[in-house]
């Protein structure tokens, strides 16, 4: 690997100082030395085989996607554009309770299932392991960026307890500490959960709490998606801080959204809970995407009780007549756990992706817009589309509030994150624009966040989340995982209409010293591999 200079760069170091002039020199996938404009004056300048002239750039710390459903498509497609050519150079997978390590051959095919509307069935994919230990060595054959792994509890749950809503067994328990140990002993940073989607959602809180204990003795974190985002938001939002201070265990909280109608300008009451906690001492993050609207599956907006045991028992309570109904009048009259607590509004619920072609025509309409154009109701369409389509159909809730997100991403917590599901006919923009969205909309247009303090929310804060000690700043000795962005230019190129559009204003990433975007181009290097945090114990 040659060494590299980067000239005259404009440096944003990750830490929220104000950014400085400097040659940077890059070399063996690490900053070897930061010569700032001042010191180098009157002196001979660094050198070296390879010289960049980035006048007019800004020179970071690659950002840092502390929220990716990127678990299949790193695999599928190692070229990974999508995040690439945003300047994404470490995603962390294993989201939301449920992804494919830990498994064996039952639980992979279930949870296959469960989420093929955020990474397709996968049936492209060669599922060769088994173990959190395996599926990072699989990540090690060659990926675009790099990527850490949070133990999914809700995955863990199904291979120890099932799909059934009710109280593990101390035998059980005891199996599902040894494999968050496990995890935690084979590389994963920490535990996510997903307490709104099966089975993860079963799990009481005192359970959870003996399986944070164990991810704290480990110098893990906890990152749950909690059990509500609509009418009880703040109470859980507590749950979880209550939680994870019982347990004595750091805790991230994931897409830190206040959403649906009842939490319109209700930001600054979260904001002021978290406060009390972090003066209390609390060790506590979240993230944020910088979108109003939302994005899952349509059968995470189903109740719980509907969920229990499955998908083959989801798709047979569908396809009966009296218990399709109770469905309904949960959905659309009480208000499911599933949708938060708040009753759907069909309106807002776009389809996004869908797993069979033959339903294509339905993506990018509302579900009350396909209903009128088949001439019945929004919940016969809905339950058609996931009889259909096996639960595979991915959805848009535009149910967010701009007041809300702005307010939010100010907090000195908080940290960027896509939740980005990159499957579908029209996904998300997130996907595709989170990073140059902060970048250019919530920086050089709106001036909610100054450069310097948005460039640490998305580098610096993240990394000292991950406790990655040569991470996330531009620093001599740390890895050379660096993008260069036009602060005049840089924004998010995808929007709903066009998702798929990629930036503008990124000509150069660097992984580990190399480009894999060049000249505003994707070259063919694979740099990336998976980031292991070493346990602090046993």
């Amino acid at each position: 690997m040659e060494a590299l200079v980067i000239r005259d760069a404009d440096v944003v170091d990750g830490t929220g100082a104000d950014s400085y002039r400097a040659d940077v020199v890059v070399d063996g996938g690490r900053i070897v030395s930061i010569v700032k404009e001042a010191a180098a004056a009157g002196c001979q300048r660094p050198r070296a085989v390879r010289e960049l002239d980035a006048e007019g750039l800004v020179l970071s710390p690659g950002f840092i996607d502390m929220h990716a459903h990127s678990d299949l498509a790193l695999l599928r497609d190692p070229d990974h554009g999508a995040k690439a050519a945003q300047g994404v150079t470490l995603e962390v997978l294993g989201q939301d309770g449920l992804s494919y390590a830990p498994v064996d051959d039952r639980t992979l095919d279930a949870v296959r299932r469960s989420i093929a509307g955020w990474n397709g069935p996968g049936d492209d994919i060669d599922f060769d392991w088994r173990s959190v230990g395996e599926y990072l060595d699989r990540l090690d054959r060659g990926i675009a960026v790099n990527a850490a792994y949070l133990i999914p509890q809700g995955t863990v749950r199904a291979l120890a307890v099932g799909w059934d809503d009710r109280e593990a067994t101390p035998a059980e328990l005891d199996r599902m500490r040894r494999l968050v140990a496990e995890g935690l002993e084979q590389g994963a940073v920490g535990m996510s959960s997903g307490l709104t989607y099966p089975p993860g959602m079963y799990a009481r809180n005192a359970e959870l709490a003996e399986l944070c204990r164990v991810v704290a003795s480990y110098g893990g974190y906890y990152c749950p998606h909690h059990r509500s985002y609509g009418a009880g938001a703040l109470q859980a939002y507590a749950e979880m801080v209550e939680l994870a201070r019982q347990a004595g265990c750091p805790l991230h909280l994931a897409h830190a959204t206040m959403n649906f109608g009842v939490n319109e300008g209700r930001a600054p009451e979260l904001l002021a809970l978290l406060d009390e906690a972090l003066a209390d001492g609390a060790d506590i993050t979240f993230d944020t995407y910088p979108y109003t609207a939302g994005c899952t599956t349509l059968v995470a907006l189903l109740p719980s009780w509907a969920s229990e045991g499955g998908p083959a028992r989801i798709l047979r309570r569908l396809t009966d007549e009296g218990t399709a109904e109770r469905i309904r009048h949960d959905l659309e009259a009480v208000g499911s756990d599933g949708c938060h607590g708040v009753p759907v509004d069909w309106d807002t619920v776009e389809i996004s992706g869908v797993g069979g072609a033959a339903l294509g025509e339905y993506v990018g309409r509302t579900v009350a817009e396909a209903a009128a154009l088949r001439g019945e109701t929004p919940w016969t369409t809905a339950r058609r589309l996931l009889v259909e389509d096996r639960l595979a159909t991915a959805i848009l809730q535009h149910v967010g509030h701009e007041e809300n997100v702005r307010a939010i991403m100010r907090h000195p917590a908080h940290t960027g994150g896509s939740d980005g599901i990159l499957r579908g006919t029209k996904p998300h923009p997130r996907a595709h624009g989170t990073f140059p969205r902060y970048l250019g909309r919530y920086v050089r247009e709106l001036g909610v966040l100054s450069l310097e303090e948005c460039v640490a929310h998305l580098t610096g804060r993240p990394a000292a989340r991950l406790r990655l000690p040569d991470r996330g700043l531009v620093r001599e000795g740390h890895r050379a995982d660096l993008v260069l962005f036009d602060p005049r230019t840089v924004a998010a190129g995808s929007t709903y209409d066009a998702p798929r559009t990629p930036p503008t204003g990124i000509p150069y990433v660097l992984v580990d010293g190399r480009f894999v975007i060049e000249d505003g181009r994707r070259t063919d290097v694979l740099a990336g591999r998976a980031v292991r945090r070493t346990p602090v114990s046993g």
